[in-house]
């Protein structure tokens, strides 16, 4: 049997010459190898030129012939439209984020004129008309004809309106309406009653449909005639600064106190039966007695309750 040789066992040369041959067998076998896969082409010898050993082929990784001037120009071809696909790519990416931006914008902006028509400023209503001519008035009891609503004191164009108003309804009773009125500064004792109109005004003092109840914030409005029925409101223009006008309820008593001169006016000056914003009280009747062309008005503010 063979003796196993170890590394050790060679010299530097035989090292050397095995190294040398494992070198040749591995190129060989690439040769070999390129051979089989058609890189490999043979050079005939140049006559008298020695053949170097190892020479005798040359590996050809690439292939040597000269560029296709089609290929090349397809190549181009392809790179620029890859180039424009991309660029249309990012403008497409572009417009979609203009239009996302823009239609944010245009909603935002739809949403503020919405609102702003929706908040537009709210509009004062028209007060409703509830008087042409102060109530209370008549003709005097002197007159010939006796007294009777003064239809001449009314403008000719505004009469078929008060006709109208004649028929507001008389709002149901309630609690807090008023029932009747002290005055003790000129000894007035009288019940009240809803309406203030010819027939209303036979049985009392008349509040005037829609003004305020007692107590409430508003204008208590109340009238009486001054030398018919009872001559409930005659003396009005006794009255002074600090004296009391009491008003009761069915619940309880409401106290007034006269703040405000009083007053003589036209029977057109409707604009005292305006609401206030504070609980106000304002008497009205037919001035002067037995003449009745004006009426006297008489403001008072609560004080107690």
């Amino acid at each position: 049997m063979a003796r196993k040789i170890r590394p050790e066992d060679l010299t530097e040369d035989q090292l050397r010459q095995l190294l040398v041959a494992k070198r040749r067998a591995a190129r060989r076998q690439r040769l070999d190898d390129f051979r089989r896969k058609g890189r490999l082409i043979e050079l005939a010898p140049n006559p008298g030129s020695a053949r170097t050993p190892g020479l005798s082929a040359i590996q050809i990784d690439e292939p040597l012939a000269e560029p296709d001037p089609a290929t090349e120009a397809q190549a181009r071809r392809k790179q620029l439209w890859d180039r424009a696909l991309l660029a249309v790519e990012v403008l497409a990416v572009l417009g979609l984020l203009f239009v996302f931006f823009n239609g944010a914008s245009l909603l935002q902006r739809l949403n503020t004129e919405v609102s702003a028509a929706l908040a537009q400023p709210a509009i004062s209503p028209t007060p409703l008309i509830t008087a042409v001519v102060l109530p209370s008035g008549h003709t005097p009891p002197t007159d010939p004809g006796g007294a009777r609503p003064n239809e001449a004191e009314i403008p000719e164009h505004l009469r078929p309106l008060v006709q109208s108003l004649a028929n507001v309804p008389v709002p149901t009773p309630g609690p807090e309406q008023a029932r009747r009125i002290q005055i003790p500064a000129i000894g007035v004792d009288a019940p009240v009653v809803q309406g203030d109109g010819w027939e209303d005004l036979k049985q009392g003092v008349g509040q005037h449909i829609g003004s305020a109840n007692p107590g409430q914030n508003g204008n208590l409005v109340l009238s009486a005639h001054n030398d018919i029925f009872g001559e409930i409101f005659r003396h009005l223009d006794q009255l002074q600064t600090g004296d009391e006008i009491i008003v009761y309820t069915n619940v309880r008593a409401y106290t007034y106190i006269i703040d405000l001169e009083t007053q003589v006016v036209e029977p057109t000056r409707v604009e005292v039966l305006a609401p206030t914003a504070t609980p106000t009280i304002t008497l009205i009747s037919c001035y002067p007695y037995l003449v009745n062309n004006m009426r006297i008005v008489v403001r008072a503010s609560l004080v107690d309750s």
